[in-house]
This record gives C-alpha cells, sequence and structure tokens, in this order.
C-alpha cells in the first residue's frame, strides 16, 4: 500500500511539473531506458506466446488451401490419396468454403475490444483458444457440408476475437525500439501457420492435418500461462502493484526499484487521461463518440483500410487460397502441391524480410518497393497465360512464387504494423477492432468473386486487374503514407491531428539508417547478463 501510494504522489509531481505532453508521450520517453538484450527477452519472450496463438490463427487461413482440391473434383476415380475424401462441393460451395472464415472475422472483432476491456490481454488470448480446439475436431469429424461451414464460422469468429488483446497486448508491453520488430512477429507467425498447413498438405489428408492441428491452441493456452498481463492494463483497473510486478517481468527481471520511473509516469499518463473526461456523469458515452469523428482516428482508418484494400485486390489472398488450382490451370512443371509449398515457403520468407528491414528502411521504401513489385509480377504472368506459352511454364510459376514474396515484404504486414501505433489511446481498441475487421470484409468480397472474375474476365484478365490495382496502390502509399517507423506514438497522433507533418520531416532527413541511428540505438550487451 505504501508502494502505490508513492507511485501516485510521483505521479502527480509528473503531472504537476508538465512532464507530460500527451498520454503516451511520458510512456514512451523514458529517460536513458535500457536496452540490453536483457531487457529485450522477456518482452521477446511474451509476444512469442501470443504468437503461438497467431501461429494457430494462420494456420486456419491455409488450411482451405490444402481441402479445396479434396472437396472439389468431378471425378470419382481419384487416386491421389491427399484428394480422396466421401465430401464433394460444387463451385459455388467452393467460393463459400474459401470465404466464409474471412467474413466471420468482423463479427468476432465487433465484440473483441469489449471483451478484451473487463477481462484483460492474457485472459482473452487464452480464452480464444477455445472456439479453435472445438473447430479442429468438427472438421476432422465432419460429414457434410454444414459441419464445415460451422467449423469455418467458428475459426473465423475466433479470429476476430483475437484481434484487440493480440495488438494491444504487443504495443502495452513493448519498448518503443522493439515495438516495430515484434509487432511484425505477428504477420510472420500467421504466414508460418500458413506454410506448416501447405507443408502439412504434402504429405498427410486434410482430416489428419486437422486433428494434428488441436494442439497448436493447446500449446499456445499453456504458454499464455507464464506470460504477465499488460501493465497499461492493470493500471487502469487500479491494479498498481501488479502492474509494478509486470513491468518488473517484462524489463529483464528487475527490481522494483528500476521501474519506478517507468510505472510513474504510465500511472501519470492514465491519471491525466482520466483527469480529461467529461465534468457530467451522464454523458461519457457521447465523449466517447466524439473520438470517432476527430481527424485522429478518419485519417488514419483510411490509410489502414486502404492497406487491407490493395493488399487482398492485388491478388494476394486468392493465390493463397487457390494456390493449388491456379498453379494447376497455369500447367505448373511440378506437382502441383510442391509448387503450392514453395508459395508459403517465400510468402514466410518476405515476412520474415519484413521484419528484419523494417527499422532499417522505414515502411515506405519497402512498401512502395513491395506493391510496385507485385504490380509487374502480376502483369507478366497474364501476360503469359494470355499467350498460352506453354513451352515456358517454369515463368509464370515462378512470377506467381515471387509475387507473393513482393506482397509479405511489406503489403500483407504493412496495415497490421500500422493499427498498433496510428490510432491514440482512447480508440486504440475498439479502432483496432473495426480495421481488422475492414481487411477481413475484404478478404471475403477477393476471394467471394474469384471465380466470377474468372468465369467473366478469363484467368488473365484477372490477373491484369490485380496488377493494376498493385500499381495504383503504389501511387496511393506514395502521396499518404507517412514513415511512422522509430516515432512515438504521440508523434504518429501529432501528424493525423494536424500539428505535424511526418512526410515532410522524411523527406528532409538524410537517410532511415540515420533515423534507425539516431531514434532507435542497437541494444548494448549487458555485463551483469548471463543469459
Amino acid at each position: 500500500m505504501r508502494r502505490k501510494m508513492k507511485i501516485v504522489l510521483q505521479a502527480g509531481n509528473f503531472i504537476q511539473n508538465g512532464k507530460l505532453e500527451g498520454c503516451q508521450q511520458g510512456y514512451e520517453k523514458q529517460q536513458n531506458p535500457k536496452k540490453t538484450f536483457r531487457s529485450a527477452l522477456p518482452q521477446i519472450l511474451a509476444a512469442s506466446a501470443k504468437n503461438v496463438l497467431i501461429l494457430g490463427y494462420g494456420m486456419t487461413l491455409g488450411f482451405p488451401t490444402i481441402v479445396i482440391p479434396s472437396l472439389y473434383h468431378h471425378d470419382d476415380n481419384v487416386t491421389d490419396v491427399r484428394e480422396k475424401d466421401t465430401l464433394s462441393l460444387t463451385e459455388d460451395q467452393i467460393s463459400w468454403f474459401g470465404s466464409i472464415n474471412l467474413i466471420c472475422v468482423p463479427l468476432g472483432c465487433l465484440v473483441s475490444g469489449t471483451i478484451t476491456q473487463p477481462l484483460g490481454r492474457k485472459k482473452s488470448m487464452m480464452l480464444v483458444n477455445i472456439p479453435f480446439i472445438v473447430a479442429w475436431i468438427m472438421f476432422h469429424y465432419s460429414s457434410n457440408v454444414g459441419m464445415l461451414y460451422a467449423s469455418l464460422v467458428l475459426t473465423g469468429t475466433g479470429g476476430g476475437l483475437l484481434e484487440a488483446p493480440v495488438l494491444t497486448y504487443v504495443a502495452e508491453i513493448t519498448q518503443p525500439h522493439l515495438r516495430g520488430m515484434l509487432s511484425a512477429t505477428s504477420s510472420m507467425c500467421v504466414i508460418l501457420g500458413i506454410f506448416i498447413q501447405f507443408l502439412m498438405g504434402t504429405m498427410m489428408s486434410w482430416r489428419t492435418v486437422a486433428a494434428v492441428n488441436v494442439t497448436f491452441p493447446l500449446v499456445a493456452m499453456l504458454a499464455l500461462c507464464f506470460v504477465p498481463e499488460s501493465p497499461y492494463w492493470l493500471i487502469g483497473r487500479g491494479r498498481v502493484a501488479d502492474a509494478e510486478k509486470s513491468l518488473c517481468w517484462l524489463r529483464g527481471w528487475v527490481k522494483p526499484d528500476e521501474v519506478q520511473q517507468e510505472l510513474s509516469q504510465l500511472v501519470a499518463s492514465l491519471t491525466r487521461d482520466k483527469g480529461k473526461g467529461p465534468s457530467v456523469a451522464s454523458s461519457p458515452s457521447c465523449s466517447s463518440w466524439r473520438n470517432y469523428t476527430k481527424k485522429t482516428f478518419i485519417k488514419p482508418y483510411l490509410l489502414v483500410s486502404a492497406g487491407f484494400f490493395f493488399g487482398h485486390f492485388t491478388g494476394m489472398i486468392t493465390l493463397q487460397t487457390y494456390a493449388v488450382t491456379i498453379f494447376d490451370k497455369l500447367g505448373a512443371p511440378i506437382d502441383k502441391y510442391v509448387a503450392t509449398l514453395y508459395l508459403g515457403l517465400v510468402e514466410l520468407a518476405g515476412t520474415l524480410v519484413c521484419m528484419l528491414l523494417v527499422h532499417w528502411t522505414g515502411k515506405r521504401p519497402l512498401t512502395i518497393f513491395s506493391t510496385a513489385g507485385n504490380g509487374l509480377c502480376k502483369l507478366a504472368v497474364a501476360t503469359y497465360a494470355y499467350l498460352k506459352i506453354s513451352s515456358e511454364a517454369w515463368v509464370p510459376m515462378t512470377l506467381l512464387i515471387g509475387s507473393a514474396f513482393l506482397t509479405h515484404v511489406s503489403l500483407r504486414s504493412l496495415p497490421w504494423m500500422l493499427i498498433g501505433e496510428v490510432y491514440p489511446s482512447e480508440v486504440r481498441g475498439v479502432a483496432g477492432g473495426a480495421s481488422g475487421s475492414i481487411g477481413y470484409i475484404f478478404g471475403f468480397a477477393a476471394n467471394k468473386v474469384y471465380f466470377l472474375m474468372v468465369n467473366s474476365m478469363t484467368l488473365p484478365g484477372t490477373f491484369w486487374f490485380y496488377g493494376g490495382v498493385s500499381l495504383l496502390g503504389t501511387i496511393i502509399f506514395y502521396f499518404f503514407l507517412p514513415e511512422t517507423e522509430g516515432r512515438t506514438l504521440h508523434e504518429i497522433e501529432e501528424h493525423f491531428a494536424g500539428t505535424r507533418n511526418l512526410m515532410k520531416e522524411n523527406q528532409v532527413s538524410n537517410s532511415a539508417s540515420e533515423k534507425w541511428s539516431a531514434v532507435n540505438p542497437a541494444m548494448v550487451p549487458d555485463a551483469e547478463s548471463h543469459l
């Protein structure tokens, strides 16, 4: 109790002395923050526990790709054990099978923030594993189309429920110099989950794969038991002592005295936020809704939505979902499942490249390179498919796999990285869920209309469309995407509020590497650490 009172008094001094300029600024701009391996390791471990959950969700996205060839065939004399099954779906049913998972994610997103706030980030992430466990069991024993669809509803809803706790957890437990990299690991784990499905699909039937997948949410629940709750959430619930323990764990298993400054600043920040609330007790709801009419919400939301739109309607999601059938139609010179495996491998490699390079290059250069390269690859694939150059079947296959790599170098991860940093704290939870919702709506639409586009525009026409959209995205991002890498949440909020221009600041900076060295100095060895 005495320690709690001391922290509150320190927080009051921070507010009185004007050391806080915004709700997150004091939390992020500590004096001489430790950037050692020991201080980073627990944050990496906490993010890794969360990533096991993300890995399991990624598997739900890759699963339809290996199931569709088994359910969508017209020959009863199938010899490939991977494609033998008692169920058979029509083209329209297949389009729903590849899309239901995505359209149900927004349903979970709508309540994700509401559930996360009272339960906490950690407990919410643990509970969301339950629908995944039930879904994999239902997939394994599916005997009709209804059971398949019901399983997809569960995985999609579960994917939506995890959006708010996952995104806010990483933003609230990490120091600014680690936030971008650890946020990018989420997309990498989604792709890793997809790749695992492609890999298992080359060796096992889809029902066996579903049975094996049950183990992943179980491991996620176990891993999450060993990481702390978000100190930001704990302080918001009045649990300052628990927040102190959480910070001690997250900053390198240090003593309480070593986190007092950060804890006091965080308490002061949240206290200041509450102090800005409406004086009339009956009007909090109205005040809350006004936050969603401000530029600090609308402009970031439009930017994130554009990231999702250009990601899905450049063929990224449809290539992933219908990879086996697309490689078959293009006459891939190798086994279509092996080609799909290569696709998953380069997607994983692209996401890894994004995670490693984003701090050095910044998001803008990577995104422009990603969208422009993908557009050129898709246009070339369309041209080869139109000319039907069968003797050069390696070329369109290689270009498609190359386009998958390029989209995952930035375009796939961009909106997810932005969600965690472009919204102010008062709307971050709900805004994160709303942003995820529009992303999955775009993904559902892109998958659902794929067969319609191919039937009306032909396969070459469809890929010409994807290429054109990607090049348009290059232009949009060049003019409207600010460089947020290495910036504090407060600085990013000022940009969208119109009081700061990160676009101009990025232009006058000498290089992205200089910004990195100035804002995100490399971690120095910890002489006291024996890790």
